[in-house]
């Protein structure tokens, strides 16, 4: 079942519909979602490419982050990514949870894991976002 933020944010354009990732749930304490390995997710090895895991790890964090930041008239940015490849994947679906470690008012800290059918780990990160009023001008 997928809840009524995942559900807008899985219809909208971009990288999470072009990699065919469903976000399952989405909250400023957990957001959840899953995929199905093809090959478009494939590096030259034809296993999972680690940017894909870094860019699942990151929409993850940042949209817990950009939930939490709202409720205080903010938005956040992501300041670092760092993601460890555990497990090499083909196929099959895969599945990632994103958790707050800290949700601090300039920033934020969140912890993701990507798992397989088996719940075996596959990858696993940290991201630092910086929160800044929903006013200011970026970049």
């Amino acid at each position: 079942m997928v809840d009524k933020i995942a559900e807008g944010i899985n219809v909208a354009p971009g990288w999470v519909k072009a990699m065919g990732i469903v976000v399952l749930t989405a909250s400023a304490e957990e957001v959840t979602c899953e995929w199905e390995v093809t090959e478009k997710h494939h590096q030259g090895y034809g296993i999972v490419h680690g940017g894909v895991h870094c860019g699942v790890i990151e929409t993850l964090a940042s949209l817990g982050a950009a939930i939490a930041a709202r409720a205080r008239g903010q938005r956040v940015v992501g300041l670092e990514n760092h993601t460890s490849f555990i497990r090499a994947v083909r196929s099959g679906k895969l599945h990632a949870v994103a958790r707050p470690v800290t949700r601090g008012r300039s920033t934020q800290v969140w912890e993701a894991w990507v798992r397989d059918e088996k719940e075996q780990l596959v990858a696993k990160g940290q991201v630092r976002l910086l929160c800044v009023d929903e006013n200011k001008i970026l970049g």
